[in-house]
C-alpha cells in the first residue's frame, strides 16, 4: 500500500498526498486528477470539498497543532 500523507496547512486546506478515493455522502466517487488533493477547511470554497484559495480572502485563521503526548518513564 502506498503511503498517504495528510498535512494541515496553517490557515489553509488539508493537503492530501497519495492515492485515495474521495466519496460524497451518497457514496459517489469524485474524479481527482493529479497526486495531490487540497480539501477546504474555511467553508468558503465555491468548489467544495476542494480548496479554491478563498481562505486567503475571507479572513480564515486556524493554527491547529498536533497535541504533544507526554511519555512517562517507569
Amino acid at each position: 500500500m502506498d503511503e498517504v500523507i495528510i498535512k494541515v496547512r496553517e490557515s489553509g486546506p488539508y493537503l492530501i498526498r497519495g492515492k485515495v478515493t474521495l466519496t460524497d455522502v451518497d457514496g459517489n466517487p469524485y474524479t481527482v486528477d493529479g497526486a495531490n488533493i487540497a480539501l477546504c477547511r474555511c467553508g468558503g470554497s465555491q468548489n467544495k470539498p476542494f480548496c479554491d484559495g478563498t481562505h486567503r480572502e475571507n479572513g480564515f485563521a486556524a493554527t491547529e497543532r498536533a497535541a504533544v503526548v507526554e511519555q512517562s518513564v517507569p
